[in-house]
């Protein structure tokens, strides 16, 4: 459902990290949920009822760690009762306590149907057993749910009004990637949720298993499943693993610099420690290389400056063709930028919707921007002796060895220097404030402390990648 990472892979949610949203404490306040009266009984304590449940289910917790909200930086997270070592198992949850399309009530109608449950997210089965589980009052996963009751709490871009969205968001890639989603979402639910729900009466109640909460368990999948990593050569053949949602594992807030990360074996999934970590501090998983952006799409909150080492910056391909036709004097270099362009386009190095990632180290997408800088800073006889020599074959084994970092940046010909420079400001063009704006709200704390929880978050968001763009500025002024 949601776009995938423009970054090298990364393990996790449904294709895009592997964890979920971390809600504010106030956001998980516990509530009714439809077809339910009490959430399975949890009462005003649902974290109580949830690790009875746990034991029931044969879910292993540590007793070196506790699950709280007190401690945690949002919502529940998992915190350190006594001193943790290195290799240290926090839980353990067998697959028979994993919630997914093989484990629930309807696994055996869900099996009969999967040809017609086949979409381009992969997460329809999963979403369907959500859908049902989430509302059965006789649900084995009822105090698994009772930890979010009300999923209107989730707090994506996706839920935004699309002024707010654009207005705190403009230039961030994020509205882009909303409207895909949005897109995709309406397009399954009519095309794939509602009839098989129509043609399962017994089971399924359109009036109850509504698009609002469709859309909300799309959010919930996104934040908090994880997706069992394949070898790459199963990847490319296969497909990835379907989403499934892991009890207590979900718990776990995240940050780059995390102490702990998820463990697969065929019996179960173990949660381990990967630092020594003191009582009382707070475990945190990773849920991959994620940039603040995709943080902010698929989990609802961002990093603040500079937390996130894994943060990036995009220049649109398209971007770095805009300046480059700029500097085009005459017609004919501008066709030549064209003719160059469409050379690109087929040796795959470019697109019209791609994009060029920026690390604070390093590009993460080098050989596609060495390439690019090099072909269409190119004379025309340059560009027509490369074409015929099948120069771009030979260099291909050199460009994939090529690594863009800063210092590299430094050093490239003035030309690609200079096509690069201009093509950063153009992507600064396309946010609403510049950095100094950011920087001296950031630095004002009444000032920030004022900020609406989104304001604070896409604030984060816009910051990171202005101060990449900047610094490649300088790299390459």
């Amino acid at each position: 459902m949601a776009s995938a990472p423009k970054r090298p892979k990364v393990r996790g949610a449904a294709g895009a990290g592997p964890g979920r949203a971390r809600l504010p404490a106030d956001l998980l306040a516990p509530r009714a949920a439809p077809g339910s009266s009490a959430r399975g009984g949890a009462g005003a304590d649902p974290l109580r009822g949830f690790l009875a449940w746990c034991g029931r289910a044969g879910v292993q917790l540590s007793p070196k760690v506790r699950l709280s909200r007190e401690g945690a930086v949002a919502g529940y997270g998992m915190l350190a009762a006594a001193e943790l070592e290195p290799g240290e198992v926090l839980c353990t949850v067998p697959r028979s306590a994993l919630l997914s399309q093989h484990t629930s009530s309807i696994q055996a109608l869900l099996r009969e149907g999967q040809e017609s449950l086949q979409s381009q997210s992969g997460w329809v089965p999963l979403l369907l057993a959500l859908l049902h589980e989430y509302t059965a009052s006789n649900s084995h996963w009822q105090p698994y749910f009772s930890l979010w009751q009300d999923f209107r709490s989730l707090d994506h871009p996706m839920f935004w009004p699309e002024e707010e969205r654009r207005r705190l968001l403009q230039g961030t890639g994020i509205p882009e990637a909303v409207e895909k989603d949005l897109a995709n979402i309406h397009l399954e639910y009519s095309s794939i949720i509602l009839p098989f729900m129509e043609s399962h009466p017994n089971i399924f109640d359109p009036k109850l298993h509504t698009l609002e909460l469709y859309k909300q368990l799309v959010a919930f999948v996104m934040a908090y499943s994880f997706q069992e990593p394949l070898e790459e050569e199963d990847e490319d053949e296969k497909g990835p693993n379907p989403p499934m949602m892991v009890p207590v594992a979900d718990i776990l807030n995240h940050v780059a610099n995390h102490n702990a990360n998820l463990e697969y074996s065929p019996q179960c999934l173990r949660m381990v420690t990967t630092q020594p970590i003191s009582k009382g501090q707070e475990i945190f998983n990773t849920y991959g290389q994620m940039a603040n952006w995709q943080l902010l799409h698929m989990y609802g909150f961002a990093e603040p400056y500079p937390s996130n080492t894994n943060d990036t910056a995009d220049i649109q391909m398209v971007t770095v063709r805009a300046a480059a036709l700029r500097r085009a004097r005459s017609e004919a270099q501008q066709q030549l930028v064209s003719e160059q362009w469409d050379f690109l386009c087929q040796l795959e190095m470019v697109g019209e919707e791609g994009a060029f990632v920026l690390g604070w180290d390093e590009v993460l997408t080098e050989e596609e921007l060495s390439v690019t800088l090099k072909v269409l800073c190119m004379s025309e006889e340059e560009f027509k002796e490369y074409k015929e020599q099948d120069s771009w074959e030979d260099d291909s084994e050199e460009e994939e060895n090529l690594t863009l970092s800063n210092e590299a940046l430094s050093r490239l010909k003035p030309p690609c220097k200079q096509l690069l420079y201009d093509s950063v400001l153009l992507t600064l063009e396309s946010y609403g404030s510049d950095l100094k704006a950011e920087q001296d709200l950031l630095n004002n704390k009444e000032a920030y402390e004022k900020l609406s929880r989104r304001e604070q978050q896409a604030l984060h968001v816009r910051y990171g990648q202005k101060r990449i763009l900047h610094q490649l500025l300088e790299l390459v002024h």
